[in-house]
């Protein structure tokens, strides 16, 4: 666990409530005792690597698997024991899943279609989705026809026609290269937003989740393992796995050798950290240090206080346009990962394979953990 004060509590009307559910396959708990409220509106992301439980979970609000255990609750009732087609939500998977035989503007009025719907509410719904969408003239094209992003949107649209009161979604740009998908996540979230519809999300992809999301679980081995904003889970994770799975981080083992009320002090192998306000620990508790790489700045000259700072040689460095990642070898044979902004075109001095330089880094920059 983390040992910082915890977040404030959310004081939103639970619109979906999963209540300690368990999904057992023959003995294996791929969802095991989870509980969770969702306010309605929100864009809530099951974050975690595969076979952790999200997807099962997922499928357990569709309706495509039953708990073992537990009660799911949407708006008030209870979804035990009603078929997918009952439930007042609808489900957009990473394939799309669109009628290659159909039109565009077919596809999105199928399940409108099979509801019985008049034939000019049909047409009503089936051109407002398209115009939300920005597809209306490719109203007429087949799947086949269009770019991926295209047909991302037409089942967007077309799981949004029916009006549910959930919308999920299932890795929904899984199948787009990574400049598309970074466009079309911030496309789908103003969609999304715009209908004021409620969503869950699963993925894998952190930034995606980090982009898309008001709020996160990360999951772990079918439990969620934290859950909060972007922002907290990615600055103030509480557990090891966290702090590795949301982004790069150094993690750092040590012992805590002072310990006072406004900060403490954690001795490590290559370093102490000075941290600038107090943990609800014990004088010589062991715990690990979580740093970001974005968090260290370098320097050739020694910094006048080194307990937040440690020397340095650069094995291995990395442009990436924006920012340079470098990875230095500390006295201990330990790695530590530092990443810097290019905020000029051309540096006149710049760092380079083997140089000795100071890692240093603020008071504030460190996260304590126990776990």
């Amino acid at each position: 666990m983390t040992l910082t004060p915890a977040s404030a509590p959310r004081t939103d009307t639970a619109f979906l409530q999963i209540q300690d559910v368990v999904k057992d396959f023959n003995g294996y708990k791929a969802v095991n005792h989870v509980s969770l409220d969702i306010a309605k509106g929100e864009i809530f992301a099951l974050l975690g690597s595969s076979g952790c439980g999200k997807t099962t979970l997922l499928r357990m609000l569709a309706g495509f698997e039953t708990p073992t255990s537990g009660r799911i609750i949407l708006n008030g009732q209870d979804l035990s024991g009603l078929p997918p087609y009952e439930r007042p939500l609808n489900m957009m998977f990473q394939s799309y899943a669109l009628f290659p035989h159909l039109s565009v503007w077919d596809n999105i009025a199928f399940g409108l279609r099979r509801d019985g719907l008049p034939r000019d509410e049909v047409a009503a719904r089936v051109d407002a989705m398209l115009k939300l969408v920005q597809l209306t003239k490719f109203g007429q094209r087949k799947p086949h026809q269009l770019s991926g992003g295209q047909q991302q949107r037409v089942a967007l649209a077309r799981s949004l026609a029916k009006q549910p009161q959930m919308l999920l979604l299932d890795e929904p740009l899984g199948a787009l290269d990574k400049k598309l998908r970074e466009q079309t996540q911030i496309e789908l979230v103003n969609i999304i937003e715009q209908v004021g519809v409620t969503c869950v999300m699963v993925t894998h992809d952190q930034e995606e989740a980090m982009t898309m999301a008001s709020r996160i679980a990360v999951m772990s081995e079918g439990r969620f393992l934290q859950v909060g904003t972007p922002g907290d889970i990615y600055e103030t994770p509480q557990t090891r796995f966290v702090a590795d799975f949301i982004g790069n981080v150094n993690l750092m083992d040590g012992a805590v050798s002072v310990d006072e009320p406004d900060h403490v002090i954690i001795d490590c192998a290559d370093c102490s950290h000075y941290v600038g306000h107090g943990i609800t620990g014990t004088l010589g508790m062991p715990v690990t240090v979580a740093l970001r790489p974005e968090k260290i700045s370098l320097t050739r000259e020694q910094p006048a206080d080194t307990r937040n700072g440690v020397r340095g040689k650069i094995e291995e460095l990395s442009y990436f346009g924006s920012f340079t990642v470098y990875r230095l070898k500390l006295a201990s044979g330990a790695m530590l990962k530092v990443s810097m902004a290019n905020t000029v075109r051309q540096r006149a001095d710049e760092f380079t394979w083997g140089d000795e330089v100071w890692a240093q880094w603020s008071d504030s920059a460190h996260v304590v953990l126990t776990t």
